[in-house]
């Protein structure tokens, strides 16, 4: 008995040992797996061409909006359009009961008849005072009368048939018809209203909205720029070279023509330090209305431009960093430079970074400056496809 329990005490501590080194084993073993670089994935950034977007507020205007006004006083007798209706140059819209000027037409008629009654009257004098004064029965002075009459006759007349196309063109003015093609404005008065010439608001207005101008403003530094982006001996040759640009209707959603920058005004307003511009855009379905707002989209051009996805960058007190992964797998928290337009879902890096660098893409929430890392490097061209369909 007594050896037996002898074996069991020499046992006990071969077994502690055996434990012990069980656990050191383990523990070598964990702090290798700690002691691993983690993998994060990385890409190479690219630089080149693009074009950046920048959207100015805008306000259209149809080629063409002209107030309609009457011309002599009465009452609209009758509308012979709605609000909103599309018309051709020359159609009728609107008839005013204006009864003086068509008694100024017969006036007029009455007078005309009654000058030319006397023309005749004159012309038969001088005929009839000719002959005896060729006859020597009575004087010359007589003819020169006569001759003085008739000419007074004939200057009545023609003042007559004048009087008569003034009543007729006043007559005119009371059927009013649209100077150009366009569209129908709103109709502040209706059937009855006294209107004239002096009356404070129009008939209507026919805006033509064939075509349709986006008139937009940039700032004295956006001019220079955009000034500086297009080649040209003077401005009529940099406009030329402006490529098209496009348009973000009211609801968010892309007008489908693209339009041309044709003028930029040769001023800047001193009081808002901008300068107006204006494009001009075809509008065949007649989707654009004068009055309505819109942005203009207008591309820039950027030479060797350096894109970086914009959740590659941490923000820090106002500035952008990024982890850039050097050939060891080491990563430095480095800041960058970028300009104030984006390109989709990319900044574009003006300064801190160079075509070539390698910088952690995403998941380097918990990474600190100089850890290592296994990158796993991702295709440049597969990551910037993937973000620019988002």
């Amino acid at each position: 008995m007594k050896t037996k329990v002898q074996s069991l005490y020499l046992l006990i501590p071969a077994l502690l040992i055996i434990s012990s080194c069980g656990n050191n084993d383990q523990k070598k073993a964990g702090a290798g797996a700690a002691d691993q670089p983690q993998a994060y994935p990385v890409v190479a950034v690219t630089a080149q061409s693009t074009d950046l977007e920048i959207d100015y507020p805008a306000t259209l205007e149809g080629i063409q909006n002209v107030d309609i006004r009457p011309k002599v006083d009465g009452f609209i007798e009758r509308i012979y359009v709605d609000e909103g209706a599309t018309v051709k140059k020359g159609q009728l819209l609107f008839s005013i009961n204006a009864p003086q000027y068509e008694q100024l037409v017969r006036t007029a008629n009455a007078a005309i008849s009654s000058a030319e009654a006397d023309v005749n009257g004159a012309q038969l004098q001088v005929n009839k005072t000719k002959p005896l004064v060729e006859k020597d029965i009575i004087s010359k002075y007589d003819l020169d009368a006569a001759q003085l009459t008739l000419q007074s006759r004939k200057a009545a007349l023609a003042q007559a048939r004048a009087e008569l196309a003034n009543a007729r063109v006043n007559l005119s003015y009371t059927r009013i018809e649209s100077p150009v093609d366009g569209v129908i404005g709103s109709i502040p008065y209706k059937t009855g209203s006294l209107v004239s010439a002096t009356s404070v608001q129009p008939l209507t207005t026919v805006s033509n909205i064939s075509r349709v101008y986006a008139y937009f403003s940039m700032n004295e530094k956006q001019l220079l720029d955009f000034s500086r982006n297009y080649k040209g001996a003077n401005l009529a040759a940099q406009l030329k070279n402006i490529p098209a640009v496009s348009l973000v209707l009211s609801d968010g959603t892309a007008y489908a023509e693209n339009g041309k920058i044709e003028s930029i005004n040769g001023l800047i307003n001193t009081n808002t330090g901008s300068a107006s511009m204006r494009a001009t855009f075809k509008n065949p379905s007649l989707l654009l209305r004068s009055g309505a707002s819109a942005s203009v989209r207008v591309p820039q051009p950027v030479e060797n431009a350096v894109l970086i996805p914009q959740k590659s960058t941490i923000d820090l007190q106002g500035k952008k960093f990024v982890y850039v992964v050097d050939a060891k797998g080491t990563v430095k928290n480095t800041e960058i430079e970028i300009m104030e337009l984006t390109k989709g879902n990319f900044y574009v890096v003006t300064k801190g970074l160079k075509a070539g660098d390698k910088i952690v893409l995403e998941g380097f929430q918990s990474l600190k400056d100089g850890a290592q890392i296994k990158p796993e490097e991702k295709p440049a061209d597969s990551v910037y496809a993937e973000l620019q369909s988002k």
